[in-house]
């Protein structure tokens, strides 16, 4: 559904295109009304107008042109940092434009009339730079709005198209306004398009956003507030158009889902309530303040002035093209995709350092991946949207390389095996073996059996607890709720991978109509929720009991593939389990009065370790001294949760922890986090396999 991503860049171009239509038409009807009232002052014509008009397109283009051969040249960290600035700088200039744009809207045809008249007095060049100003303000934000848009989707075809029949639409809208061929509302469609203009704003926020985290600019990229990325087809319908209009997409992290939150609805809430108190302006006098210095100088120079106009910002972008210095060779390699070719352009080449540009030529999205003679991954495009190019940088030794091209709803595709020559010298890059569903298939059944076992010894725990319960032994309810605690830890079901069963058991209140009171709110965090706020024991055995009955039902369902039966998630679910420790334990947002964050993380140490242990053959055949650091890593989080222990080996919760123990904590759990998040690129079972 390519066509979505063209939406909100023909609104753009309507509603620029329409803004900037609009003044042009104000200026040429001003033209006219003078020449009506003035038939023989021959000082003023369209010509001036239509001058400017060019000299604003110029500048526009020229911007463009910086924008996108500059940050091309750039490092791919620093495009994203500057793309991204880019970004949030052209999401202020167009809020800035939405609320001008209703403020000054009354009073803009009685402005530009003056201007005009103005104009008149001192000369032709001072309408062409009134028109210049005018309308490449409009340019400006219009250029830089849709090149972040473009670069949002993924450098696509599909916004500049939009853009370009927005665009048109303007024009023609323009054209029969100005010859009284229709009427339109303007102040309601100002309003409607705001508000869109808006919401498609606050996606190139959260997506600008990212770029500066994703470049280091910003913290918190690792903060994730939900990922759904392997969970859902990203070529499905709905999904294309909703990341199509909005530039949301499944991977979001706190900071970006924030702020788009955050901008939405403070900007439409304003923006709605300007419409309430806009007041309609009187009818004053236009504005009969004098020329400018700068219209008395060009005031008889109309030609001059329209040709500097035009030729200073083509001068300007060509210097500061040429000047930006080159980070890739001219010799990039470049081969395309399409419905029926993988890379056939791929030929002979020399080793060392090569980048190759890979253009899809396909409607589907994809995976590229550059394999050795022995099937190795030694570079490779996780995502290659329709019509977009990207860069694959790789450090080639001599042997046979191929290309392989995973597209959506297709069969794989390969290119031919080339030969490449190269001295003996050269470190090629090491090749990564792709994984298959058989090679996970043996793990994955041992982690279920692992699972199992700690739903046994759940389901002891929650007896043991019942019955404390019934025998209104709170000390003894408070050990064995712990107890089951970490024994659900250890069953790893991380990031709710367990659905609505998992809830059942270790739910959270939030989000629930009646928080910690709602009917829904039950398992674990419910009992200590009522263990940890004194209510009565008695009233909370109905509770234990549904606890038990929903433990047996996960364990009947253990080995759903939405619950624990799909082997592409187990190299996810070793660092998820990990980092949901640290999102919702260390965080306290999963406190209910207990204080378990650190033995709760201690059980997810075990889980891990037991994904870690199984996995260890896959990833010694593809980084040999990765699971070593990740044990060493392991140990010393351990260390650190246990020194965080009291006197007498209680848990502490961590408030009752000197800060310097929870700092050297957080500080283990990020180390050995940054390390797991290589293990699911390792061992990523290739599409289509």
């Amino acid at each position: 559904m390519v066509w979505a991503e063209a939406i909100p860049n023909l609104l753009i171009g309507v509603r620029e295109g329409l803004e900037a239509g609009l003044v042009v038409s104000i200026l040429l009807a001003a033209v006219a009304q003078y020449r009506t009232h003035n038939p023989t002052d021959r000082r003023i014509s369209a010509a001036p107008v239509w001058l400017g008009v060019a000299a604003a397109v110029s500048l526009a283009a020229s911007f463009a042109a910086v924008l996108t051969f500059t940050t091309a040249e750039l490092s791919t960290a620093v495009q994203e940092g500057v793309g991204g600035a880019l970004g949030v700088l052209a999401v202020g200039l167009v809020t800035w434009m939405v609320f001008w744009m209703r403020r000054a809207a009354p009073g803009l045809s009685r402005q530009l009339r003056a201007d005009v008249a103005r104009a008149a007095t001192i000369g032709a060049g001072a309408l062409t730079l009134i028109a210049f100003l005018a309308v490449g303000r409009e340019g400006l934000e219009t250029t830089l709005f849709i090149w972040t848009a473009v670069k949002a989707s993924g450098s696509t075809v599909s916004p500049l198209i939009g853009a370009a029949v927005g665009i048109a639409l303007a024009v023609a809208l323009c054209w029969l306004l100005y010859n009284r061929a229709i009427r339109l509302n303007l102040a309601k469609f100002f309003t409607i398009t705001g508000v869109a203009l808006i919401i498609i704003a606050a996606g190139i926020l959260s997506y600008s956003l990212g770029d500066l985290q994703e470049a280091g600019w910003l913290p918190g990229n690792s903060w994730l507030a939900f990922d759904l990325t392997g969970r859902v087809d990203p070529n499905v319908w709905w999904l294309s158009l909703v990341s199509g209009i909005t530039n949301l997409s499944v991977r979001m992290t706190v900071l970006q889902v924030t702020a788009w939150v955050a901008y939405t609805a403070v900007t439409v809430a304003a923006f709605v309530s300007s419409a309430r108190t806009t007041p309609v302006p009187a009818d004053t006098p236009a504005n009969e303040a004098g020329p400018s210095r700068w219209e008395r100088l060009l005031a008889g120079y109309m030609w001059p002035t329209a040709a500097a106009l035009v030729l200073t910002p083509v001068a300007v972008a060509a210097l500061i093209i040429t000047l930006v210095p080159r980070s890739h060779s001219t010799g990039d390699i470049r081969v395309s995709v399409t419905d029926h070719d993988c890379a056939k352009e791929w030929a002979a080449t020399s080793g060392g350092t090569r980048t190759f540009q890979v253009h899809n030529k396909s409607g589907r999205a994809g995976e590229i991946n550059l394999v050795d003679s022995t099937g190795g991954v030694v570079a490779e495009i996780e995502t290659l949207a329709p019509a977009t190019t990207a860069s694959m940088t790789v450090t080639l030794g001599a042997g046979e390389y191929a290309f392989t091209c995973r597209l959506s709803g297709r069969p794989v595709m390969s290119s031919a095996a080339v030969r490449v020559t190269a001295a003996t010298s050269i470190t090629a890059a090491q090749a990564i073996l792709p994984v298959s569903l058989d090679d996970l298939a043996g793990p994955n059944a041992q982690y279920q059996n692992i699972a199992a076992a700690a739903l046994d010894a759940l389901a002891d725990n929650a007896i043991a607890l019942r019955n404390d319960l019934a025998a209104d032994d709170l000390a003894g309810a408070k050990v064995n709720l712990l107890a089951a605690q970490m024994n659900w830890e250890r069953v790893g079901a991380s990031y709710n991978s367990f659905g609505d069963l998992g809830k059942a058991v270790s739910g959270l209140p939030w989000g629930l109509p009646g928080g910690v009171d709602d009917d829904d709110f039950t398992g674990l965090h419910r009992l200590e929720y009522g263990i940890y706020h004194d209510q009565d024991p008695a009233g909370l055995v109905p509770i234990a009991d549904r606890l038990l009955a929903d433990i047996a039902v996960v364990r009947k369902n253990l080995r759903r593939e939405d619950l624990a039966g799909d082997p592409t998630n187990l190299p996810i679910r070793a660092h998820e389990i990990l980092e949901d420790a640290q999102r919702d334990h260390l965080s306290g947002i999963d406190d209910l009065g207990g204080g378990f964050a650190y033995p709760a993380t201690m059980a997810d140490i075990d889980i891990t370790r037991s994904l870690i242990g199984e996995l260890t053959p896959l990833l010694d055949a593809r980084s040999p001294k990765l699971v070593a650091t990740i044990n060493t890593q392991l140990d010393t989080l351990s260390a650190t949760l246990i020194a965080t222990q009291g006197p007498d080996g209680r848990w502490l919760a961590p408030a009752q922890v000197p800060p310097a123990q929870r700092q050297d904590v957080n500080a283990a759990l990020g180390a050995v986090l940054e390390t797991l998040a290589v293990v699911p690129d390792l061992l990523e079972v290739p599409p289509n396999h």
